[in-house]
């Protein structure tokens, strides 16, 4: 089945997909992608094979001509994290009425001229929400316009073998004259728990320590100085919770690059990872203890890992002089690949996707 990947990152649509194939689940091909980050473009095209593929570039200039639409080679399967930063709580939530918040719409450009069968978008948990559910519905009343069945739901990452909290709203659609079909979070849990996690081409991780490696680069460790901002929680307006060592991560942003902020990012002390989690110091020491021992942030390496992408497509980016500030805000606008496996293992199985 010929798929197109429209706002693309690092591919994790893609990347699901190409491990579906390799699998014997069924056949998907890429016939083309959109991105605009330079830096993402790069990471992109240093691991995927992308020979004869389109690559579309700036979604908004490329669906501004029917004439580049109608030029696509043929697709049944379109797939997209369309942008969420207006959707997201740590935005000002302005939705439609902000430029990226349109994005959504050239999305619509392209079905309206190819009504690919099937598709497959993802975006916030704030977008069920935003607006007073506004938002969403306006989305499902643009597909329902288009002849699609549409449903949604809520999928956490860490249900999926990957030890992150990350919540986004999964949007499947299917055309009309296909009939309806049942899909959510709790249907494709359990398909995956009894069916995917033990033949599968998947990495699976049970928790955090999972995913750290024993020794790393010590450009890694905070220093002395930053230790006690990341510790700290809060001020006496606005308390939150700083624990470092989370079994279980907090989730990825686009802007963790910045990594000195207590309470958004992920933090971790050696006693912790040379224990391999049987000690963590946070259960029994101060915040001015635990400022005293060796912490460290995330690796790129790491923070792809918890995205289910493998060590090595950091390492291809790295050779390419992709910078470690870019391959942490690709890591957190990724798309989940274990979820989205579980996702078209789920549709293909049940034969809610098919040839």
């Amino acid at each position: 089945m010929n798929h197109l990947e429209l706002f693309a990152g690092i591919g994790g649509f893609r990347r699901a997909l190409d491990l579906l194939t390799q699998d014997g689940i069924m056949n998907f091909n890429t016939i083309g992608y959109s991105e605009i980050d330079k830096n993402a473009i790069q990471t992109y095209t240093l691991n995927y094979d992308v020979q004869g593929e389109l690559e579309l570039g700036d979604i908004v200039q490329f669906t501004s001509d029917v004439e580049n639409i109608n030029a696509l080679p043929h697709f049944e399967l379109l797939t997209g994290g369309f942008p969420c930063q207006t959707f997201s709580m740590m935005g000002q939530q302005a939705g439609f009425q902000e430029d990226r918040g349109q994005m959504f719409f050239r999305i619509m450009d392209i079905v309206d001229v190819l009504h690919p069968r099937y598709m497959l978008l993802e975006n916030v948990k704030n977008l069920v929400t935003h607006d007073k559910g506004r938002t969403l519905q306006r989305i499902l009343l643009e597909l329902h316009n288009r002849n699609y069945i549409v449903h949604y739901d809520v999928f956490n990452s860490a249900g999926f073998g990957l030890p992150q909290t990350r919540n986004r709203v999964i949007l499947f659609a299917r055309s009309a004259e296909e009939g309806d079909f049942a899909f959510n979070a709790q249907l494709v849990k359990g398909h995956f728990d009894r069916n995917v996690r033990d033949n599968c081409s998947l990495d699976f991780y049970n928790s955090t320590i999972d995913v750290l490696d024993l020794e790393v680069d010590p450009k890694y460790y905070l220093s002395e100085r930053i230790k006690p901002t990341i510790l700290s929680d809060g001020s006496a307006k606005f308390k939150s919770n700083s624990e470092i060592d989370k079994l279980i991560a907090r989730p990825l942003t686009a802007t963790m690059n910045k990594m000195h902020r207590a309470c958004q990012d992920n933090y971790f002390s050696d006693l912790f990872i040379q224990s391999r989690g049987t000690d963590r110091p946070c259960t029994r020491m101060t915040k001015d203890e635990l400022a005293k021992i060796a912490i460290r942030k995330l690796t790129p390496q790491e923070a792809f890992k918890l995205q289910g992408f493998p060590p090595l497509f950091v390492t291809n980016a790295q050779r390419g002089r992709v910078s470690n500030g870019a391959l942490y805000k690709q890591a957190g606008n990724a798309v989940s690949v274990n979820t989205i496996y579980a996702i078209f293992h789920y549709l293909v199985t049940n034969l809610i996707i098919h040839e």
